[in-house]
């Protein structure tokens, strides 16, 4: 019998990484779709009433064993893949997303749903059950229980085309940055670049048993070679190799794969009884719908827009003083936006890196926690992990209960997609009397550690880590009745605020003195560095903010009308056409790589980084009306936002929190817009 098949006999039921054999996988995921097909049978069959115990918890609760397998295998299949672990994965999400739709379209099912659905308001349930209730009932009219059989047939045919598409489409990304790298022999060709990323450029050149220095499209080896290299020439190939990927005459296209995935988005929604595919989406969000997005979007884009324009004339003016620049071109962006960055506030990423050791800013990360919810990280050695790389933590409470099991991933590697990430291989939710703690993971593409330093981070880095680390609090601290509504699992527009209110404590001195010590003296971060590192954190923020309204309007470009997309270059051309600053790169297309919309789950959701913004921005004022280490707004923030996941509605939860509802103003303020 496969591990895989049954309940992890391990510390803490955590994943026997080491243990799992890659050829068992097929095998399992069919034995558990069976065992989960049987569960689901036994609601259906029941001849009992219907009630909320035995049809909605009873569904919530069903599929357990198929559900770990499958957080397991696509976890790994994200942060530690192969051809082999790809070539299953094309196999088994068809039989997933099969045993779906076989249960969101199964007429028997639905209506022992409806059943308890249309008797609601004798059941006297609680807030989380009416939530589970109405979840589980939209669950099945969102997915065409209400559909004729033929309709059922030709939704089930998309649903597993877009499966595979979606799959497709970040496998070929993940190709081509794997495919490229700038071999550099001639040192010259270096200068401008941090010793640091030299040293790890010319790693990786050995590893590979190369001389010299070897760049890849990894973001810890792409950012610092566009931001300091001084031949314009090397930065542009750089620049231009990053953005035609999956893009380029070869197996890996993404062309036709983007267009079907859109068409088939909204022919999809159109057969559920909705304008578009945003419409659909967004019917589940705090949004609502594609005009209130837009309305949103548009709203920002025109109090930053101005400012952005000054901002790159400020920038072009910089460039052409520096050295004649005439046309300041994308290649150009990060490498004098650093150089002015240096002259404006003489302040510079390589002389912060020395106070972000790696080790340093993650037990800072934990002490913020600690401060705030009351909870520790002790590492531990004798959980299995899926590589060497990874770290493991028990999440203690003040009483040394178990809140949690914490894995980190850091560093890049072959197997391994760009990005940073939260995920979970368990989630948290009670059954028989038992709080089933959750198992969560950070995931990330930090500046890997070399011969003579430890891993030192940019600022980036660090607000990456706080960000995704915010992610993970919200899965640690989760404290539901039912696993769909635990942890993240909340409205799509609400589930960046947790993520994005933790950055805010990597700007505040107080916090910064927690962490923020040179590797080799000890000496905390000098005061004049943090005065700097608040001054220049709306620096062109304008031009920053541009950049993702850019990537929001197209998103609901693509999604928020029904139109037949000829050409996705001049499609997406068009659609940044307002939030454009620079000239375009003909060689060059963003949306084939566009993994948030077209692989992960973003699709009219892209906005939702800015919408959660407005939220962050204004619960963080309140923390600094009261003190960023005030335990009395942690609490009511860990009671309302944190272990609340989706079990009410986000608006609700927020204004439990914050006792109003979010400004604005904190935002534009904040990022020096108004």
């Amino acid at each position: 019998m496969s591990i895989l098949t049954q309940v992890f006999d391990t510390k803490h039921n955590t994943a026997p990484f080491s243990k799992i054999k890659i050829e068992e996988y097929l095998p399992a995921f069919e034995k558990n779709i069976e065992k989960a097909r049987t569960e689901i049978d036994a609601i259906i069959h029941s001849t009992e009433k219907p009630t909320f115990a035995n049809t909605i918890e009873a569904l919530d609760f069903a599929g357990e064993q198929l559900d770990r397998l499958s957080s397991v295998f696509f976890n790994l299949n994200s942060a530690e893949t192969s051809d082999e672990m790809q070539k299953i994965a094309q196999e088994v999400t068809p039989l997933i997303t099969e045993f779906g739709n076989d249960i969101a379209l199964n007429e028997n099912l639905f209506k022992k749903v409806k059943a308890v659905y249309e008797d609601k308001e004798n059941l006297n349930l609680t807030t989380e059950q009416a939530t589970l209730l109405d979840k589980k009932y939209k669950g099945f009219t969102r997915n065409g229980a209400l559909l004729s059989e033929d309709k059922k047939t030709r939704l089930r045919e998309i649903d597993t085309e877009l499966a595979k598409l979606q799959l497709t489409f970040g496998e070929n990304t993940l190709a081509e940055t794997n495919n490229f790298q700038l071999h550099i022999t001639n040192e010259a060709d270096l200068k401008g670049l941090p010793d640091g990323a030299k040293e790890a450029a010319a790693d990786l050149a050995k590893s590979k048993n190369e001389t010299g220095w070897i760049f890849t499209l990894d973001f810890p080896s792409y950012m610092p070679f566009l931001t300091y290299i001084e031949n314009r020439e090397l930065r542009k190939n750089m620049a231009i190799s990053y953005g035609k990927k999956a893009f380029q005459n070869n197996e890996y296209n993404n062309e036709e794969i983007t267009k079907k995935i859109v068409e088939l988005r909204h022919e999809r929604a159109n057969l559920l009884g909705y304008e578009t595919h945003a419409h659909f989406v967004l019917e589940e969000r705090m949004a609502q719908n594609p005009t209130k997005v837009l309305s949103f979007l548009n709203d920002i884009l025109e109090k930053a827009k101005p400012a952005a324009k000054r901002e790159f004339e400020q920038l072009s003016a910089f460039a052409k003083e520096l050295d004649g620049i005439e046309q300041l071109e994308k290649w150009d962006g990060a490498y004098y936006s650093e150089k002015l960055k240096q002259k404006l506030f003489n302040l510079d990423d390589e002389v912060l890196k020395p106070y972000f050791k790696l080790e340093n800013v993650l037990n800072g990360a934990f002490t913020v926690a600690e401060k705030l919810f009351g909870i520790t990280f002790n590492e531990v050695f004798d959980i299995d992990k899926y590589h060497p790389d990874v770290q493991t933590f028990e999440v203690l409470d003040e009483n040394k209960n178990l809140v949690a099991i914490f894995y980190t991933d850091f560093f890049p590697r072959k197997g391994k997609r760009n990005g940073a990430w939260m995920t979970s291989f368990k989630p948290q939710y009670i059954k028989g009397g038992n709080n089933e703690r959750p198992h969560v993971s950070n995931v990330c593409n930090f500046t890997p550690p070399t011969a003579t330093k430890p891993s030192l981070l940019t600022f980036n880095e660090v607000t990456t880590l706080f960000h995704e680390f915010g992610h993970g609090l919200h899965g640690m601290l989760a404290n539901t009745t039912y696993p769909s509504l635990s942890g993240t699992s909340v409205f799509w527009d609400f589930v960046e605020l947790p993520s994005q209110v933790m950055e805010n404590w990597c700007y505040e001195p107080e916090a910064l003195a927690l962490f923020a010590k040179h590797y080799e003296t000890g000496e905390i971060i000098p005061q004049e560095y943090v005065e700097k590192i608040k001054e220049s954190a709306s620096f062109l923020e304008g031009m920053a903010t541009l950049r993702q309204l850019s990537f929001g309007l197209l998103d609901m470009e693509y999604h928020g009308k029904n139109q037949t997309i000829e050409n996705v270059k001049a499609f997406e051309k068009q659609a940044m056409g307002d939030t454009s600053l620079y000239p375009d790169v003909a060689e060059n297309c963003m949306s084939v790589s566009f993994s948030h919309i077209f692989q992960g789950g973003y699709s009219s959701g892209y906005y939702s980084y800015k919408w959660a913004e407005v939220l962050d921005a204004d619960a963080f004022a309140y923390f600094q009306e009261n003190g960023i280490f005030n335990k009395e707004i942690a609490t009511k923030f860990k009671d309302n936002v944190l272990s609340k996941g989706g079990t009410d509605h986000p608006m609700t939860l927020y204004k439990q929190f914050r006792g109003q509802e979010p400004k604005p103003d904190a935002l534009l303020k904040r990022a020096g817009l108004i």
